[in-house]
């Protein structure tokens, strides 16, 4: 059995999909951009501000579930341009202090919108949960 994850507080998907989906223990997000949920606008022109916008976003995709930030167990980091590295993890350290998940960053030709930076997380949901 599958559930799917809406929120409000993210942005709502520009295609086909749902934001998230709860399966056998686990959530999916989808990518997520830089996008302010309120406005639909990108959070900023800069890298930095699309990633922090986009972290805020899978949080509350994650809390939708009844998850959070610290139950991601693997993410993937999307970047129009890896020169922008630096700055994304910079901003992915300030989430993940002490026990970070899995990783893997790519370098992609473009994204949806002109983003600059995607990012998408799988995470457990907590035992006390739901």
């Amino acid at each position: 059995m599958k559930t799917i994850i809406a929120t409000p507080n993210a942005p709502a998907a520009v295609g086909p999909y749902s934001q998230g989906v709860q399966a056998n223990g686990l959530i999916f997000t989808a990518g997520q951009l830089g996008l302010d949920p309120q406005t639909g606008k990108f959070a900023g022109e800069d890298v930095a501000a699309q990633a922090r916008q986009a972290m805020q976003n899978l949080q509350a995709i994650l809390e939708a579930a009844g998850s959070g930030l610290e139950h991601i167990i693997k993410t993937t980091i999307f970047l129009q341009d890896m020169a922008d590295f630096q700055a994304v993890n910079a901003i992915y350290g300030e989430c993940f202090t002490a026990t970070p998940p899995a990783r893997s960053t790519v370098a992609v030709a473009g994204l949806p919108l002109g983003g600059l930076v995607e990012i998408e997380a799988i995470a457990l949901v907590p035992a006390d949960c739901c």
